[in-house]
Order: structure tokens, then sequence, then C-alpha cells
């Protein structure tokens, strides 16, 4: 059976890098004394967060400016792969990373983990249609939105779940798949979906939506944000900076306001 899309695939081309707003260093980063860019491909998953930690950076090194490409951990790879000008790269699995890592991509030393996050079964606000994860075997519950598993490593997640849970087979004709956790999201905000699988923090950022169950932390591998530097950067020791910000307490305290969970 075809697989049915939320929202038609955007192919790997790096869209709307122009649009996206620019990043500055944190205080205690070293300032460069001549302007420098960075181009930083994050899991769409991050977007309101790092767009959020931009504000602290604007505070000082004026000339550093970062653009985010963000999208499917998946897309952002093979984009990396294909030879976009990527300085560093935050995925919402290791899978990704460990391929860059495997080919000898990444700058040594500079891999670490920004955050991990919790998985979660949505529905939209109003609708009662679903309960739990076996109520998705209802006959009254028809479209159920996942990121798609070849490239989302929160349909990956997804998949793991409902496959412990055995689950999976009776509700995989079901599924519609989104490009991105961010496009699931939107379909069960739309109401176009019964319900969804997206993370916990995409749930926090949306009063369209309910949380219905958290999975199980035993019932998938684990849910981290591994972020490197690309041996490719031009730019190697303002991608070194801009992740040593990113592990500072200034940024793990708008990571914990959105959810996401970080070291004390």
């Amino acid at each position: 059976m075809k697989r049915r899309q939320i929202l038609g695939l955007s192919g790997l081309a790096l869209i709307g890098f122009l649009a996206a707003a620019g990043l500055q260093l944190g205080r205690h980063i070293p300032a460069y004394s001549q302007s420098s860019s960075l181009l930083v491909s994050a899991a769409a998953s991050l977007k309101d967060v790092l767009e959020e930690i931009r504000l602290l950076y604007q505070k000082a090194a004026p000339g550093v400016k970062v653009t985010f490409n963000f999208g499917a951990s998946g897309a952002l790879l093979q984009q990396i792969e294909q030879g976009a000008p990527v300085d560093v790269f935050i995925s919402a699995a290791n899978r990704q990373m460990d391929a860059l890592d495997q080919k000898g991509q990444l700058i040594p030393g500079t891999r670490s983990n920004l955050a991990s996050n919790r998985l979660v079964l949505i529905g939209p606000r109003n609708s009662k249609a679903v309960s739990n994860f076996q109520s998705l075997t209802r006959s009254t519950v028809r479209r159920i939105a996942i990121g798609e598993p070849r490239s989302v490593p929160a349909g990956q997640y997804a998949e793991q779940v409902l496959q412990k849970l055995k689950l999976l087979d009776a509700v995989k004709s079901k599924f519609v798949y989104g490009n991105n956790v961010r496009q699931v999201l939107a379909g069960v905000e739309s109401g176009n979906v019964d319900a969804g699988m997206v993370y916990a923090t995409d749930a926090k950022i949306s009063d369209q939506v309910r949380v219905v169950a958290i999975a199980d932390n035993a019932l998938h591998s684990p849910i981290v944000y591994p972020m490197a530097a690309l041996k490719q950067s031009r730019k190697p020791d303002a991608a070194r900076s801009f992740l040593k910000f990113l592990s500072s307490q200034e940024a793990r305290r708008v990571l914990r306001k959105y959810g996401f969970i970080v070291p004390r």
C-alpha cells in the first residue's frame, strides 16, 4: 500500500537557510575579531528551543552568526553526505551521528549529547478517540501520524514502542507519515489524524493537543540528541565554541524550560 503523507515531501534541498535567524555566542565564549558564520543542521524538534537560545548569543561575540537548517535527522544526514556546507550537526538519535563518526567526518573530541527526551502519544485537544496505546486498535481510530521511520527518529521510536506492545501489525495500516516530527504535531493539531506520536517537548509547545500516554523508556532506544562539529567546517574554532555554549548552564536552563532532559 502506498504510504500516505501528512504534507508533501520537500526533498533534501537546503530550504530557507537565508531566512533563518542568526545566533551569537554566549558571554563566556571567546569573541572573534573577524566576522564568522556557522551553518548548523539540527533536528526539527529543537527549533523552538534553539531559536530562544539564540537570544543569549546576541549579547556576546556579535561577529559570529549561526544559521539553522531544521529538518528530519535522516534528511539532514543525507544533505551532509551530499556535500552541504554544514559546520555543526545535532541529530535526534545516535544512528545518524554514528554514520558520520564511522566515516571519520566528525572533529575528534567534539561529540557529546545535548539533551534527551520522552516519546508521547497525543490526540487533538477536544477529541476522546484515544485513551492509551491499546486504544489505537479501535475501529474508530482511522489515522495515526508518525514520522517516516526511514528518516525521522521519532518515527523509529514510535515503531519500536508499538512493536514492543505487540500493536504494530494491528495499527500499521492506519499510519500517515510526516517528513519530520513537527509535521506529525501539525497533523494532530489540525484534527486530520486521530492520534500521533511525538516528543514530549513538541506536545508541550502546543495548546491544540493533549498527551494521552507517555511511552516507557524500556520500549524504545534511548532518545538522545548527539551534537558534533564536522571536519568539513571552515570555522572549526567557532564550531567548537558554539558547542561549548550549548553545554553551558545558560543553555541548559532554556532546554529545561522546553521540557528537555539535561544534566544538572
